[in-house]
């Protein structure tokens, strides 16, 4: 039985009854309100010639009665008609319901991975479409699965080689070349902590809660002001629902960038009706217009002042990127007034 349920098979039968259903009110209506049809009067007796032309008065009596407001094919055309509309719409909301559906749960799996599957009921087609949406996702756990335990191989395993570099590195008499070979023991560990950074980020998947952004900043502030280099804030801000450790990643990642290149920073809050926007503002050298969207990519680095002689390595801002796509914010660098970079995140207030 399940094998002939089809979306198909479900239009068919409904356009067919309601094409019945059109014509028997029509039939309907003709028996109801349509006048039966006279039977054929007596032959003309002989000079019928005459009396067509000399009419006989007509009888006395009542009134005929006036023709019906139904007598005419308007009212079962209108019917038919509507039959029709009432089917048609009926269709396309059966049409559309499954993929509906499907897109609402494309759009909730963006956003989480353990989402719950779709229901695997309805027509053949619908439960088809079901059945390989749910396949597909239990696919992507698994990968993210395994990623998530091949970075955390990777990360003990990395980490102990380097470790007994480190301290051989003491059993080397010639200074000079204690100290290169340091520095560059130290550029790999930190490649190795923003690549690691960089991958377990996109892996993550957190609940949506409740965060108080300014005290977030006032915290982030509070640590780089500890290390000797000036943040300003101002502006307000009321909690809203968020992905908190996506959230601290991003805001973390540009406030970095700001004070590595300039040394200094300001954060700027401004509360919206349906988002909260934040620009994290610095007057370092800046990036040129045409560059500003490819910055964005892993490992992407510039020429001159903003490269990894500058103590970055291009990851970052992709850090970054990630975190506010999981926020369901925007992120875009714009050139400060008077020179310097500007990072401005909207980030979207829920409507409760």
């Amino acid at each position: 039985m399940r094998r002939t349920d089809s979306l198909q098979l479900r239009l068919f039968g409904m356009f067919v009854l309601a094409i019945a259903l059109a014509h028997l009110l029509a039939f309907i209506w003709f028996h109801s309100f349509a006048a039966p049809p006279q039977p054929p009067g007596p032959p003309p007796p002989p000079g019928a010639s005459w009396l067509a032309d000399h009419p006989p008065p007509p009888p006395e009596g009542p009134p005929a009665p006036p023709p019906s407001r139904f007598g005419g094919p308007l009212v079962p055309l209108v019917l038919q008609l509507l039959a029709l509309i009432i089917a048609a719409w009926l269709g396309s909301r059966l049409l559309t319901r499954p993929i509906h559906q499907l897109s609402s749960a494309a759009e909730r799996l963006s956003q989480d991975l353990d989402s719950p599957p779709l229901s695997e009921q309805g027509p053949r087609e619908v439960r088809q479409a079901a059945l390989s949406f749910n396949r597909m996702q239990q696919r992507i756990r698994e990968q993210v699965s395994q990623r998530a335990r091949i970075l955390t191989a990777l990360s003990h395993d990395l980490r102990t080689p380097l470790s007994r570099i480190k301290l051989r590195l003491e059993q080397i008499d010639d200074g000079a070349l204690r100290s290169k070979l340091a520095a560059d023991l130290n550029e790999m560990a930190g490649m190795l902590d923003a690549t690691l950074s960089y991958l377990s980020e996109q892996s993550s998947h957190e609940p949506v809660q409740r965060l108080d952004l300014l005290a977030l900043v006032e915290s982030l502030a509070e640590n780089a002001r500890e290390q000797g280099q000036p943040v300003e804030i101002f502006g307000q801000c009321e909690p809203l629902p968020t992905r908190p450790l996506a959230l601290r990643a991003c805001l973390n990642n540009l406030l970095g960038n700001a004070l590595r290149y300039a040394g200094h920073a300001r954060i700027e809050l401004v509360e919206g009706p349906h988002e909260v926007t934040l620009r994290v503002v610095d007057h370092g050298p800046g990036i040129p217009a045409e560059q500003r969207e490819a910055v964005f990519e892993p490992f992407f680095r510039l020429e001159g002042s903003r490269n990894r002689n500058s103590g970055g390595i291009g990851l970052g801002l992709s850090i970054a990127r990630e975190a506010s796509q999981r926020l369901g914010a925007e992120l875009r660098l714009e050139g400060t007034p008077g020179g310097g970079l500007t990072a401005v995140l909207r980030l979207p207030r829920p409507s409760v």
